[in-house]
This record gives structure tokens, sequence and C-alpha cells, in this order.
């Protein structure tokens, strides 16, 4: 059984900043890229941020220079680190993963999301 546990969501001030968590727990033998994404209300899902395993990243046109994803593999942990908070960034932030187990090819898995409100 593999979940992945989001934290670090909540209400902040416009210009505000917040960290997200997320980490991955379970039978792992590997975990490949990671992502973040967004879903804001009557809006699609869309990717925000994603981090290749060596650490190679790439980010949404809306959030570069403004968002930092990173990750500690010994801790299976992804990170995303938003300055600069506006209205627009109001959203549910999903957890994404590509994660093997042991005779398993590798699947997806997401997490359950945590509310991320800007707003005076």
């Amino acid at each position: 059984q593999v979940q992945l546990v989001e934290s670090g969501g909540g209400l902040v001030q416009p210009g505000g900043s917040l960290t997200l968590t997320c980490a991955a727990s379970g039978a792992i033998f590997a975990i490949n890229a990671m992502r973040w994404y967004r879903q804001a209300p009557g809006q699609q899902r869309e990717l925000v941020a994603a981090i290749t395993r060596p650490g190679r990243t790439n980010y949404a046109d809306s959030v570069k220079g403004r968002f930092t994803i990173s990750r500690d593999n010994a801790k299976s942990t992804v990170y995303l680190r938003m300055n600069s908070l506006n209205p627009e960034d109001t959203a549910v932030y999903y957890c994404n993963a590509e994660i093997k187990q042991i005779l398993n090819d590798y699947k997806q898995y997401w997490g359950q999301g945590t509310q991320v409100t800007v707003s005076l």
C-alpha cells in the first residue's frame, strides 16, 4: 500500500508565502518523477511543477519565478515553496508521483489534496 500525504496548505494574504509538503510512504522500491498539480473551482486540474529523480525541474508559466519545487529522495518527499502568492493561486493542490513497488511497474499515485486560499 502506497500513500501520498500532503500538508502545509492554508489561508495566506496576497504577497505571502507557503510551503507544501508531500510525503510518500508504504512499500516503495523507487520513485521517478514527482509533481504538483492544482485545481481551482470550475477549472481543470493543471500541472504546476515537476521534478525528476536527479532534480531537473519544470514549471507552469504562471508560477515561474515564484514557486520552487524540490525533493528529498531519502525521505521520499517533495516540496513546493510558493512565494508572492496572489488570489489566482487559490486552488486545491495535489501531489502526484510515479512509484514502483517490488515486482510491479511504475504507477501514478495521488495525494488527497490540500487547500490553498489567497485572500485578504
